[in-house]
């Protein structure tokens, strides 16, 4: 484990700690090489130091520390280490937890100090001024021992309103035996931004210990609450990727960085580490298999999305009027929703970000805009599929639809059999480079069955489908049109390993909405692979 670039500015630390408080998260469970995976990734982003563990609570943080020790040369970051004060009545020295975190081979090590007097006297057990001595002997050890020291004086804020001296006391006590930062730490998450900015004011006059900022989310206000303490003197954030964390989470790391170094000025990341904030961002989400949420500040697909007609015409002036930056700092895109909702000047800037030009041809665009509106008056969405609008706006441009093959039928059975078990087959006939196919398949499904006929029939022909892969398929029953009828609405997303495309069909039934959706897709699928049509 060694560190080849120069040390960071120590004048400033982004501190990351997704690797311990952000796995609390429910459903987040990471291995050893999960967590290595993601330390890597965080070292590329460009943050200070990256808290490991708890080595020696557990087995896979103790394992963790071996293995990064021998596999990772960081960057960038510094690998911190995670755990308690000692126990009461003993010696630092002796306190088997306190070595554990020395022979975990970390430069830094993170103490957690107890700073509410309740939690001293309920939780552990022991008077205010021996949880003063832990703190005090515990810090002084580890500096004896080579290593940096950071404190978390958990449940600070809440400590702070219960007695005020007592939890500036333990501040002290931290800062004069050799801590370099002294985290305040919303635990509960129950803080608003000026009640912490009063706050660690307050503690920075009254102390002159070097403060930090860690806030839990719980009243949503995570970032703010971070960004407040920095305004009264902080000098050290601790976030998690995403917002990962324990009940509804942690500061997220990426609007927290993105704000200090786009809206503070500060150079809290390497030179060009920004425009790799949403690649990393999403990277993380698929180690921890969670989707990243798409309406995330900087790094969501929909973050820099515009909808609105009235946004579009602005936009096409200039995209500042409607957007805080250019998306492309933090290495997202702006992305234009097709709609009902649409105006000319949204299917101007649709046409231009799929490569196609529409020219001065305002009577195609208006052909379009009405042609989006009808069909989403029929239940068709395509802010959501952008394949399948990008197929009919190429319909308008071209004058006729793109197409690889023509269906001449289909039809698909689901068969009940006497032992409870199902059959699912689909037969479909179609015509493709002049040649009549029929083609059969069974599948776990209706849907599956066509979709499995389809590629029976046309793989032969063209070889490129055979990369195709159905993602995801989304059902949604729309409200009734008359009586008791619906309308059924499916949405696609397929793949060919480089990318993925949504697709949407509007029917009666599920299984005719799904074909259109799956014949859009295949069509889409070759139109991409550069495949000229045929029919």
């Amino acid at each position: 484990m060694t560190t080849k670039a120069s040390a960071p500015d120590d004048t400033f630390h982004v501190f990351d700690t997704t690797l311990r408080d952000g796995a609390q998260r429910e459903g987040i469970n990471l291995t050893v090489a999960d967590k290595l995976t993601i330390a890597r990734h965080l070292d590329d982003f460009g943050v200070g130091f990256i808290e490991g563990g708890w080595p020696g609570a557990n087995p896979r943080d103790t394992e963790f520390f071996a293995r990064a020790r021998q596999e990772i040369d960081f960057e960038h970051a510094q690998l911190v280490a995670f755990g308690a004060t000692r126990r009461a009545g003993g010696k630092a020295a002796e306190d088997p937890q306190v070595q554990a975190l020395l022979d975990s081979g970390a430069p830094v090590i993170t103490l957690v100090a107890k700073s509410h007097d309740r939690h001293v006297e309920l939780a552990l057990r022991t008077t205010l001024e021996e949880n003063l001595e832990m703190v005090r002997d515990t810090v002084s050890h580890l500096r004896e021992q080579g290593r940096r020291v950071f404190v978390d004086c958990e449940h600070f804020f809440d400590g702070y309103r219960a007695d005020a001296e007592y939890a500036k006391q333990v501040v002290r006590t931290a800062h004069e035996a050799g801590a370099d930062v002294v985290i305040l730490c919303d635990t509960n998450g129950g803080m608003l931004p000026a009640q912490i900015q009063a706050v660690v004011s307050t503690v920075l006059a009254d102390t002159g210990a070097r403060l930090g900022i860690h806030a839990q989310d719980d009243t949503g206000c995570a970032v703010a609450n971070t960004l407040a303490a920095v305004d009264a003197g902080a000098t050290h954030v601790q976030c998690t990727a995403n917002g990962y964390g324990e009940r509804v989470g942690n500061a997220n790391l990426f609007p927290v960085v993105a704000a200090l170094e786009l809206k503070y000025g500060k150079t809290v990341l390497p030179a060009g580490a920004l425009a790799e904030t949403t690649r990393i961002s999403h990277a993380i989400a698929e180690v921890v298999n969670l989707t990243p949420s798409t309406h995330q500040p900087y790094v969501g697909v929909s973050a820099f999305a515009h909808k609105a007609g009235l946004h579009a015409s602005a936009i096409k002036v200039d995209p500042d009027l409607y957007q805080h930056i250019d998306p492309e700092l933090v290495g997202n895109t702006m992305r234009m929703l097709v709609s009902d909702m649409a105006g000319r000047a949204s299917i101007e800037l649709k046409g231009k970000e799929l490569g196609i030009d529409l020219g001065d041809d305002r009577a195609l665009v208006g052909r379009v805009v009405e042609r989006v509106k009808e069909r989403e008056l029929k239940g068709y969405t395509y802010e959501a599929a952008d394949a399948s609008f990008e197929l009919l706006l190429r319909a308008e441009v071209d004058g006729r639809p793109r197409r690889y093959f023509r269906i001449e039928s289909w039809r698909a059975i689901v068969e009940d059999r006497p032992d409870g078990t199902h059959a699912n087959e689909a037969t479909v006939k179609l015509w493709a480079k002049g040649e009549r196919i029929v083609a059969t398949a069974e599948g776990n499904g209706p849907v599956n069955a066509l979709d499995r006929a389809l590629r029976v029939g046309l793989e032969r022909i063209y070889p490129q489908l055979a990369k195709l892969e159905l993602i995801d398929y989304k059902v949604r029953i729309l409200e009734g049109r008359t009586g008791t009828e619906s309308t059924t609405r499916v949405l696609i997303t397929t793949g060919d390993g480089t990318g993925d495309w949504a697709t949407v069909g509007v029917a009666e039934n599920v299984i005719a909405a799904s074909w259109q959706a799956l014949e859009d897709a295949y069509t889409f699928g070759l139109l991409r692979a550069g495949v000229e049509p045929t029919e």
